[in-house]
């Protein structure tokens, strides 16, 4: 009841502060700038409201709030959970990944918007915050008596000795790659918001099963902003998250699968991800050899938009894809492996 409490006060205030943001971003004309080597109907989208990702993050923290608070009312597990330190500092911990990473992409938009360019931050200044944001993350979970990660087939290995401590730097890049992977799918109407949805959806069934109320509850809440967000996003688009919801959405995955103490599910979970990541490495890399393209645009969704594919299709086909990936994140779990 908890969670789904959250998850529907987070929709209803994601959406209900839309009739009051999108205007507000409108007065302010902070308008996407849309790139020039893009595709060229994506140009009938410029000025559309960006920073969106406001509406995100507002709605997960009150629905986060109001969960709490019926949990406090009616005793539920989600209050007596906080007495457990561990549990209570992968929760909101991760909140503020999650919030670090969406103010980097605040600061990002904030240039964009201003300077009129869509570049904002270098990719040295994003870089460098981005790590020490994770830095800071991993930290606070080491500190908090984080000592094991797990692994399918395997179960729960030592990480701090051995061969063990390089599971920390591993850890720093992956939640560096995973939160800008994320920023790199939001590049059509509804994408980010919809995959990122069903990734919540299997993190909110994996908490539950192992009994984390408050991974539970703040995936619930994300995927709860997300349908809200979407009510807003879907094709054609009033509003665009922007990289603040973008690295938001990034950090919140990363959070929610080292809060269970599975971040390798996130490698099945969030495979369009690291696919739409991985087509940019290709081509750039390609290109540079070759001075020819793989594909006719990178990330991969511009590619499939170029050869004909609507938005709508795109979504729907990647949604379809990080399904089939979530189901086989939980596989390990619900069979035991």
């Amino acid at each position: 009841m908890t969670a789904a409490l959250g998850a529907l006060v987070a929709c209803a205030a994601t959406t209900g502060l839309g009739f009051v943001v999108i205007p507000f971003l409108k007065r302010l004309k902070f308008g996407q700038t849309i790139r020039e080597d893009g595709p060229k109907w994506h140009h009938s989208k410029e000025g559309t409201p960006t920073m969106g990702g406001v509406l995100i993050i507002a709605g997960v923290l009150i629905g986060l709030v109001i969960a709490y608070a019926y949990s406090g009312f009616s005793g539920g597990n989600l209050v007596i959970e906080l007495g457990d330190s561990l549990k209570m500092t992968t929760l909101f911990s991760g909140v503020g990944l999650a919030l670090g990473m969406g103010l980097i992409g605040f600061l990002d938009d904030y240039i964009k918007v201003v300077k009129k360019r869509n570049l904002g931050l270098t990719p040295r200044q994003k870089t460098l915050l981005q790590l020490l944001v994770a830095a800071a993350y991993l930290s606070s979970l080491g500190l908090a008596g984080m000592n094991t990660t797990w692994l399918p087939f395997v179960g729960d290995i030592d990480i701090m000795s051995g061969a063990g401590l390089l599971f920390w730097p591993i850890a720093l890049l992956f939640i560096y790659g995973f939160a800008n992977a994320v920023n790199l799918t939001d590049g059509i109407d509804g994408l980010a918001s919809s995959v990122t949805l069903v990734v919540s959806c299997a993190f909110m069934l994996a908490s539950g099963y192992f009994s984390f109320s408050g991974i539970n509850t703040l995936a619930a809440v994300t995927a709860g902003a997300c349908i809200g967000f979407l009510l807003w996003n879907a094709h054609p688009a009033k509003v665009f998250m922007g990289d603040t919801g973008s690295l938001f959405l990034g950090g919140m995955v990363v959070a929610l699968s080292f809060g269970i103490g599975r971040p390798i599910l996130l490698l099945p979970a969030g495979i369009i991800y690291l696919i739409e990541a991985g087509s940019v490495i290709l081509q750039v890399a390609y290109y540079k050899k070759t001075k020819k393209r793989i594909f006719k645009m990178s990330p991969l969704h511009h590619h499939f938009e170029m050869s004909g594919w609507s938005e709508e299709k795109i979504v729907f086909i990647f949604s379809f894809v990080t399904l089939i990936g979530c189901i086989l994140a939980l596989l390990p779990i619900f069979l035991q492996w």
